[in-house]
């Protein structure tokens, strides 16, 4: 089974690569590392922190929508939970402060 390594052998006789290629080696497995570390791990970890920021601003008055497309006005809050009202009939909804995907700031009609 020495055939895929065969390469390796004649290089390292030949002296082109020698004491030298282990080192190739960990220096590609550690550029794959970096380049998957700044195109996918370090973006998700700045969405995580801008989201869980925007929903601890969160603040009675504001406009926000669910992850399932609900709108409404935050009439309440607690530790963990927001309550909004969707509609003109006054119908409040619980929901879990992970469950707000985006917020819009009161707007001049809401303030009279």
């Amino acid at each position: 089974m020495r055939f895929p390594f065969i390469f390796l052998d004649e290089a390292a006789n030949a002296g082109n690569i020698g004491g030298s290629f282990p080192w190739i080696t960990i220096v590609y497995v550690v550029a794959i590392v970096a380049i998957m570390y700044f195109l996918m791990i370090r973006p998700e970890r700045k969405r995580r922190k801008e989201a869980e920021s925007l929903r601890n601003s969160l603040a009675v008055g504001d406009t926000v929508t669910t992850i399932g497309g609900i709108v409404g006005k935050v009439v309440e809050m607690k530790d963990d939970f927001v309550t909004i009202e969707t509609s003109e009939d006054r119908v409040r909804v619980e929901f879990a402060k992970w469950g707000i995907s985006s917020v819009g700031k009161k707007t001049e009609e809401d303030q009279k």
